[in-house]
């Protein structure tokens, strides 16, 4: 067991569980808010791999390098969707969606790697989806503009290209964790770039800056390095379980410094989720068939 791995990963996540906060103040809409994210990452990335010397004993492989090109656009694509959500849902409801991406990394493995999905794995997938309709409520889907409207969409779509990130880093090895997330971010500039509206930036407070400045510095550039120098070092099951340290950390921020109440069939939905979540990827599937065996 990687201890030091695992000690980074929590770190991470329990820093990005204060994302939807820090989006909440920024002033700034999704993209627009990605771009300057992407820029502070890449600044702050950069620096360190000069500094640190990284940049010269780096081993460079074409495929490797075209793979993290990819998985830069997937992540860019993950931020931007997350924080459209932010901007019309709640922080829990979002996020408690956007953690459906490890029940997607196993239906990738399944259509990608020929990995086959057990029957408690499809469940949890239909008690999950079933969850998300009771907490998005049952009433946003009367029509379909209201359905678009919901965030539903944009979250689901966040906890998709998450699960690709996390789907396609597993396969880079050689590249280093500073390499790894600087070209990733670089990515995200040219790709957002063509798409901002730079007006956005005119009526910016000091204080819409600090957070700004937060999400680039801290949320993206110093967690995405610990997430990558330790996702490559951990199991998929470990990993899996240590991301529920985000929702855990972002359910309370908004509870408490945003005052979220769920309602009762909102509160039932989450549970829902991440009890079928941490059922499918945590409890071993010999400790089911003991259980079944037994009974």
């Amino acid at each position: 067991m990687n201890v030091s791995a695992i000690i980074k990963l929590s770190i991470a996540m329990a820093i990005f569980g204060s994302i939807g906060f820090f989006t909440t103040q920024t002033g700034l809409p999704a993209v627009e808010l990605v771009f300057v994210r992407c820029i502070c990452a890449s600044l702050f990335l950069g620096t360190l791999w000069f500094l640190t010397g990284g940049h010269r004993i780096e081993v460079w492989k074409k495929s490797e390098v075209l793979k993290t090109i990819l998985c830069g656009v997937f992540i860019v694509l993950n931020w931007v969707f997350l924080f459209k959500a932010f901007e019309v849902m709640s922080i829990s409801v979002a996020i408690s969606i956007y953690n459906l991406a490890p029940i997607f990394v196993l239906m990738l493995g399944s259509m990608l790697l020929a990995e086959k999905m057990s029957i408690r794995s499809i469940f949890a997938t239909v008690i999950c989806f079933f969850g998300s309709l009771l907490i998005i409520g049952l009433d946003s889907f009367t029509s379909t503009s209201q359905f678009l409207n919901s965030g539903f969409v944009w979250a689901l779509l966040s906890a998709i290209f998450y699960a690709l990130t996390m789907f396609t880093s597993k396969t880079i090895k050689g590249l280093s964790s500073y390499a790894l997330t600087f070209i990733q971010t670089t990515v995200g500039i040219l790709m957002l770039f063509p798409l901002c509206d730079f007006s956005a930036f005119e009526s910016l407070t000091e204080r819409n800056w600090l957070y700004i400045l937060g999400t680039g510095f801290i949320h993206t550039g110093f967690v995405y390095y610990l997430f990558f120098d330790s996702i490559r070092n951990l199991s998929t099951v470990l990993v899996s379980v240590l991301v529920f340290v985000d929702p855990v950390v972002a359910i309370l921020l908004d509870a408490i410094l945003l005052s979220f109440r769920p309602t009762l069939l909102q509160t039932i939905g989450i549970i829902l989720i991440f009890g079928s979540i941490f059922y499918t990827v945590y409890i071993p599937e010999q400790t089911v068939k003991k259980v079944e065996t037994s009974t």
